[in-house]
């Protein structure tokens, strides 16, 4: 199968492994606080800048397909909920709520790539949002144009999960989809401890 289909970094297209020394070495930034436009109304921490490998890396599991990386991505994300933890940011036992996401896109992803990178901390992982139809593609809409196109689309799929929550998604770039979702498990009574995400745009 090498021979065939040569592995390749999924940060920087190197042969031989799903993340080379490199990437892995950038990938392992402890988590940092953000301030994204759009005030979600708790604390947000991000573990990189969208830089040229991170942005591979959610190329690679989100369009890609690529599930191996999401293992890795799982990985990175359970130590940097470890390290808030160790800070005293974060209580002992977080439960995961991945961000949400279209039915329909997660179906084209073989799964929700965020969902699978929280399980694969093997954290307590609750993917109980969702979006409504009429969520468009957020890409180039204003901070203003996104919280409107989230309000009242964000939708829960099960019960509130018990304990302290953190959100968690790939990219954070206004804030407004962690807003929606942080808005609507409040309002269900959910207690959400802070956002966490895989790069800061």
């Amino acid at each position: 199968m090498e021979l065939l289909l040569p592995r390749r970094c999924a940060g920087c297209g190197a042969p031989g492994e799903v993340l080379c020394a490199r990437c892995r070495t950038e990938l392992a930034a402890p988590p940092h606080r953000v301030s994204p436009r759009v005030e979600p109304g708790v604390p947000v921490w991000a573990l990189g800048p969208y830089s040229e490998t991170r942005r591979s890396v959610i190329l690679a599991m989100k369009e890609r397909g690529d599930r191996t990386v999401r293992r890795w991505v799982g990985a990175v994300l359970a130590a940097a909920v470890a390290t808030l933890t160790a800070r005293g940011e974060v209580g002992e036992h977080p439960v995961l709520v991945p961000a949400p996401t279209a039915a329909r896109s997660a179906r084209l992803r073989g799964g929700d790539p965020v969902a699978d990178a929280c399980r694969a901390t093997g954290l307590p992982t609750a993917a109980v949002l969702v979006h409504a139809r009429g969520v468009r593609d957020s890409v180039g809409l204003s901070p203003a144009a996104r919280r409107a196109n989230l309000a009242g689309r964000v939708r829960l799929r099960g019960p509130v999960p018990a304990g302290e929550l953190v959100l968690v998604d790939d990219v954070v770039t206004t804030g407004a989809t962690l807003a929606a979702a942080c808005a609507k498990l409040t309002v269900a009574g959910a207690h959400v401890r802070g956002a966490l995400a895989f790069a800061a745009a």
